[in-house]
């Protein structure tokens, strides 16, 4: 089944083992989906398998991406929760293993929690992105005590945020340790890792797929200050990113999210690093089959940035409208992306040869220029490609792929229709086989203008030259 978008930006939807037979994950790809998440803090092995052998049914240009839970504080389910709590009742908070029965008291998933929390005034703990607010009074041994700013009840297994707090947590749980080594098992496409603080964080993964020989490419997930002050050394170890703004939001002033996310946006595009905008993007098609003006002026937010993908989660894991909510994503996508501007002006990047990279941002020039139909580029490794997608033209890029799994890594960069092709003898054949494809699903006629971008010389080198012509000379050439 081959689809050809109309919209340039990717769509991620969460699926999971709950609704996931083959012919819906089918239409969701038909309506606009590109990659499907898995959320391993809500699946086990055997609900995760068969999403997976789903998909793969489904189509085998969508990507598979397993998100790990990374190194988070959560509250332990235990006799104590849950607990009902009224504004200025004193509560306290116990480290793990050092539960004391007593009124107002529960216990978190940390075992240093109360000695890694600075001593300075005005600290609270969020509960459950942000619900229940709790103050610091005073710090003890393996404990805090605490007044509650809010009502509300605190229930076990939810987020514990302190913004301002820096935990020495380790940043592979022995559930992620596990699901990496399903994800190798199972030959997935992207690991989106939680809770990156650094560089490390993202390199102990790529330790365990490097024992494996694994190319499974790593997503971080920034949803801290730490994330968002070491960028920089992250995106040099990481495929990409994933804005995540739930737990974002909480640690930091939610007015300072939109600029934080416009920042790394930028800085994705400038590295060649795909970069999606995720959390609660259309929550209100959770219950409702419309979403409401504000999630959809969000959305267009994040398109107008250049986000490479945006991403749906509770809205298609168990919400009752999933195959609405992507269309409406589909939608949204496609009207915003007919006002941008032609082509991102970004500064000329070489990832495989200074050649390559100016031909790259020629091409998107030229067909811009041209007023051509579609770009058409060869890819072994997938770096012009991403190159290409950096300039976000409005012209759609067709990369004719030789190895299957570069098809779905494609899948997550902006503009790009990845489809697979055998090998060609050389550029003449290259060219005369991928404009045949592209004609055969009725996505370009004989007097539409074409750019060709190739290379002669391998994978090492790049793109080395350009052609333009119409379809009817070039299926001939």
């Amino acid at each position: 089944m081959d689809r050809a978008d109309k919209k340039r930006t990717k769509i991620v939807a969460t699926i999971s083992d709950l609704n996931c037979d083959t012919p819906f994950i089918r239409r969701l790809y038909e309506q606009g989906m590109d990659v499907v998440r898995l959320n391993t803090a809500h699946q086990n092995r055997e609900a995760t398998l068969k999403v997976v052998e789903n998909v793969r049914k489904a189509s085998y240009r969508i990507a598979l991406l397993l998100d790990t839970k990374g190194p988070e504080i959560r509250t332990e389910k235990n006799s104590a929760l849950p607990l009902e709590v009224e504004e200025g009742d004193k509560v306290t908070v116990f480290d793990k293993g050092h539960f004391k029965e007593q009124n107002k008291a529960f216990e978190v998933s940390f075992d240093n929690f109360s000695n890694e929390i600075p001593e300075k005034e005005n600290i609270s703990i969020l509960i459950d992105d942000g619900d229940l607010e709790l103050e610091i009074k005073e710090i003890r041994e393996h404990s805090l005590v605490c007044e509650a700013m809010s009502t509300g009840v605190i229930k076990g297994k939810k987020s514990v945020n302190v913004p301002g707090a820096r935990f020495t947590l380790p940043s592979l749980t022995e559930k992620d340790t596990d699901y990496i080594h399903f994800a190798i098992e199972n030959n997935l496409d992207f690991i989106a890792h939680s809770f990156v603080r650094d560089k490390d964080d993202v390199l102990a993964i790529q330790k365990i797929l490097d024992e494996h020989n694994s190319p499974i490419k790593i997503i971080a997930k920034i949803e801290n200050q730490e994330g968002v002050d070491n960028i920089d050394e992250i995106l040099e170890v990481a495929y990409g990113i994933m804005v995540a703004r739930g737990d974002l939001a909480i640690e930091i002033p939610y007015a300072k999210i939109p600029g934080i996310q416009k920042e790394l946006i930028n800085k994705c595009i400038h590295k060649r690093k795909p970069v999606i905008v995720a959390t609660q993007m259309l929550h209100s098609m959770i219950e409702n089959p419309r979403p409401t003006r504000a999630e959809v002026a969000d959305v267009a937010s994040a398109i107008y940035s250049q986000t490479d993908a945006v991403m749906l989660s509770g809205e298609t894991a168990y919400g009752k409208y999933p195959e609405e909510a992507v269309e409406t994503m589909a939608n949204i996508a496609k009207e915003v992306e007919k006002s941008k501007e032609p082509y991102h002006d970004s500064p000329t990047v070489v990832l495989s040869t200074p050649v390559s990279a100016y031909l790259s941002k020629s091409a998107v020039k030229a067909s811009v220029r041209l007023n051509s139909t579609a770009i058409i580029a060869d890819s072994y490794s997938g770096r012009t490609i991403r190159n290409i997608g950096a300039f976000r033209s409005k012209v759609p890029v067709f990369a004719m792929c030789y190895d299957e799994r570069l098809v779905r890594e494609l899948a997550l960069t902006y503009g790009i229709n990845p489809w697979f092709m055998q090998r060609c003898k050389n550029s003449t054949e290259f060219i005369r086989q991928s404009v045949h494809q592209i004609l055969k699903g009725d996505h370009v006629k004989d007097e539409d203008t074409l750019v060709i971008v190739a290379g002669n010389f391998g994978p090492q080198h790049g793109a080395s030259f350009i052609e333009i012509s119409t379809t009817e000379n070039l299926k001939n050439y």
